[in-house]
């Protein structure tokens, strides 16, 4: 018989609830990005009015896995009308190598072929080497053709 301080077993797919997140949750976002090793941009695209903004105007695109109510997974699915794109997954680090990413992918994904997109990409940094390793479990390929170029009007979006 586990504790009640027993981290939930994920297997159990009724323990965990993948939902759309709301207004209340993004304090508990940033929280799971810092948590998770993400870059958090607090003067920038990361700031509680931004993430309200974007909230906003993409509900069903921030999407977060829950247990017992605790937000221990995030995943942002965005587009631009040619192709899906799947930002800032962060699972908690007492929530990993449980399936639990490739659970949020997958809703993402569904999230973005309701918006008809029939082309998912994901940006991910070369030394983030699990990240790598889950997207391509999930099916997806580098793609060595291309290049990512940025230009930014601030270091902070």
């Amino acid at each position: 018989m586990r504790s009640p301080d027993a981290q939930p077993d994920l297997n159990d797919e009724r323990r965990i609830e993948i939902a759309a997140l709301r207004p209340g949750h993004l304090t508990a976002l940033i929280e799971l990005w810092t948590q998770s090793g993400l870059e958090v941009r607090r003067g920038g695209r990361d700031a509680p009015a931004q993430l309200q903004r974007q909230l906003s105007r993409n509900p069903e695109g921030f999407i977060g896995a829950f247990v017992a109510g605790r937000l221990v997974g995030f995943v942002l699915a965005t587009d631009d009308d040619r192709r899906g794109w799947i930002n800032r997954l962060a699972v908690h680090p007492d929530y990993r190598r449980q399936r639990l990413a490739r659970r949020l992918i997958a809703a993402a994904e569904d999230v973005l072929k309701r918006r008809g997109m029939r082309i998912m990409a994901a940006l991910i940094d070369d030394e983030n080497i699990a990240s790598i390793a889950t997207f391509t479990a999930a099916g997806y390929v580098d793609m060595p053709d291309v290049t990512y170029y940025s230009k930014r009007d601030d270091p902070d979006v």
